[in-house]
């Protein structure tokens, strides 16, 4: 056991011990299901920026723009075109902004590393692909996203879920060491208890649709 509090919840009932596939401590929230790695592993924001910026993220890389796809196409049921939404966390690359575009969907962009605007506005959908991951402080960025999302505004996430401790330690996930918090369906079932959301949809895997009350 420790004292350290989890990121999301701020509950001290941790679990140690929870290996990964990398050489880095993990906890176990017994309270909310996160897990999260030992904040001692984590990177600077210098050397974070740089491993983002080797990343191969554009409208030009047709497979990214085929695994974007995954979260955009479940989630097109829910726009139209009176929508305007904000990809938080679009990367050195914005492309699901463009992929929306095609569609007549208005996406603005925003990410901490590279294009650091202050927000404004407030918007009637968000997604946030494979960012959750990289969330230092889970409960403070889902209070950030949930403040600039309109009364029953749309947030859409991607973020691999993991499932047992045996699979955790072998999960390709944990060997980006960008990738510093964990979820599994039980922790977004606790996100939408505390942060007001209700759950839309889900693939059961990587995507789910969220709605704030």
């Amino acid at each position: 056991m420790t004292d350290l509090p989890c990121p999301l919840c701020s509950d001290r009932k941790t679990k140690s011990h929870v290996s990964g596939a990398d050489k880095r401590q993990y906890y176990h929230c017994s309270n909310c299901g996160l897990i999260f790695a030992d904040p001692a592993h984590s990177l600077s924001a210098k050397k974070e920026k740089e491993a983002y910026e080797t990343h191969n993220n554009s409208p030009e890389n047709r497979g990214y723009v085929e695994f974007l796809n995954r979260a955009v196409k479940p989630m097109m049921y829910y726009l139209n075109d009176s929508m305007t939404g904000l990809d938080y966390g679009c990367g050195p690359g914005p492309t699901l902004s463009w992929i929306l575009k095609q569609n007549g969907i208005k996406c603005e962009n925003y990410d901490p590393f590279f294009l650091n605007i202050k927000l404004k506005r407030t918007y009637d959908f968000i997604f946030c692909t494979e960012c959750f991951e990289h969330f230092f402080y889970p409960e403070k960025d889902i209070v950030k996203i949930r403040d600039i999302l309109k009364p029953c505004g749309l947030l859409c996430v991607m973020t691999n879920l993991w499932t047992t401790f045996d699979a955790f330690r072998s999960w390709h996930y944990t060997r980006d060491n960008t990738h510093v918090s964990f979820y599994s369906e039980e922790t977004f079932r606790f996100i939408c208890r505390q942060f007001g959301f209700d759950l839309l949809w889900q693939d059961h895997d990587r995507v789910l649709i969220l709605r704030k009350r």
